[in-house]
């Protein structure tokens, strides 16, 4: 059956959709909010968005565990009324005049949580909706999401912020999370059954459960190491890639807002090829092949030169192999962790994942800020260009690299959980 004839897929598809657009539109809103209304200095703007992402770092392994002890539906409804419950505090707060940069920090740090909440169960529930064979064409799609939500997001929310004022538009966005949640509470597919409450091992020894399956498994571990790899020196590229075009490069903003256009552009271009070339040439070359290009991509900063309009010639089609690179690595990586992952971890595996990988950014980026101050911008990038090229590498010299097809779930004879 088509994907577009697939109604409970449909459901899920545009309440992911809706809740995108909302978080474009609270990142900015409650970045606007801050800045104009609370004259928020540089370090607490600076904690305002280390907070959003905190949850990751903090409590990414046991949220898998409640999403493997939970109905998968039922979390991502409450995670986006929760989502919306916290926004309309802002508004109502600012009415009052009784808005404070402390409420601000609770309500991004709440939001995150549910956030990480919304993406672990959400990625867990895709293989109860859709046939193996499907999961490469529902990622595709769910990633067409969030490429649009990259390219139409901020011109939407800073349009709502220009034209009502940022309190007014995180009202619009925490609406916005209760239609997605209507969306999502009609799906009518049923669940399998969470195992009883009697069998659940503790909190921490199921987490564990979940990190020991990513770090043993023959197709996850090079995954996990790959994509950390590229946070890593990702992190790097996040911390100096702006000094360095505007310093060094000397490329104007509307030029640097054009490669960032570019590169999203590509990867909306990439989940409509990635299911054909995936069927074609298989998922694990694809996730090869797409890593390389990620690789290769971002190594054209360092090497851009001849003056600022070759510079921008070659950093916009490096952003084309990063775009199209980034998001068929994407769908194919979550697809393959869906499809070799028992039903009962899908939540603890995708947790952990984060867990392992998110980490790697921020400390990517304190490395880089550290070595620039030593070496200098370019020499640095380089570097990172470098990782990021060989960490293809980590997929070349694994099992992943033959893959054809989407494997099933490996037996428990092969890969032995802890207990």
């Amino acid at each position: 059956m088509s994907l577009w004839k697939h109604a409970d897929f449909l459901k899920l598809w545009i309440g992911q959709t809706i809740s995108l657009f909302g978080s474009q539109i609270t990142f900015l809103a409650l970045a606007l909010v801050a800045v104009e209304q609370l004259n928020a200095s540089p370090a607490q703007m600076g904690l305002l968005a280390a907070l959003a992402t905190l949850p990751n770092l903090l409590i990414a392994p046991v949220v898998g565990v409640w999403v493997d002890r939970l109905h998968r539906r039922p979390l991502l409804i409450g995670a986006d009324i929760g989502r919306a419950l916290l926004l309309a505090t802002i508004p109502v707060a600012a009415l009052l005049g009784q808005l404070r940069i402390e409420q601000l920090y609770l309500v991004t740090l709440l939001s995150g949580t549910f956030s990480l909440l919304f993406n672990v169960a959400e990625e867990a529930l895709l293989p109860s909706l859709l046939r193996r064979e499907q999961l490469v064409e529902g990622n595709s799609r769910l990633a067409l999401s969030t490429a649009l939500s990259d390219i139409a997001g901020p011109a939407l929310a800073g349009s709502l912020v220009q034209l009502l004022t940022a309190p007014v538009a995180i009202v619009v966005d925490a609406f916005s999370f209760l239609l997605s949640a209507l969306f999502l509470g009609a799906i009518r597919t049923p669940e399998s059954a969470p195992p009883p409450a009697d069998e659940h091992p503790p909190v921490w020894k199921a987490a564990r459960e979940g990190l020991h399956l990513v770090l043993r498994h023959p197709l996850l571990r090079p995954m996990v190491a790959e994509s950390a790899t590229r946070e890593f020196c990702g992190g790097m590229y996040d911390a100096l890639l702006i000094l360095y075009l505007t310093r060094e490069l000397q490329l104007p903003p509307a030029a640097i807002g054009l490669v960032y256009a570019v590169g999203s552009l590509s990867g909306l271009t990439a989940t409509l090829l990635a299911p054909r070339a995936t069927q074609r040439v298989g998922p694990g070359p694809a996730m090869v092949v797409s890593s390389l290009l990620i690789g290769l991509g971002w190594l054209f900063v360092p090497l851009a030169s001849g003056g600022p309009l070759l510079a921008f010639v070659m950093i916009a089609f490096g952003a084309v192999l990063f775009g199209v690179g980034n998001t068929t690595n994407n769908i194919v990586a979550s697809s393959l962790s869906q499809s070799v992952t028992p039903d009962d971890m899908l939540g603890r595996v995708n947790a952990s994942q984060t867990f392992l990988v998110g980490g790697m950014l921020p400390i990517g980026s304190l490395v880089a800020g550290g070595l620039a101050t030593l070496f200098g911008l370019r020499p640095v990038l380089l570097v990172a260009g470098l990782g990021l090229s060989s960490a293809f590498l980590w997929l070349f010299f694994s099992p992943i690299r033959g893959l054809k097809v989407l494997p099933a779930v490996i037996e428990e004879d092969v890969v032995k959980r802890k207990t």
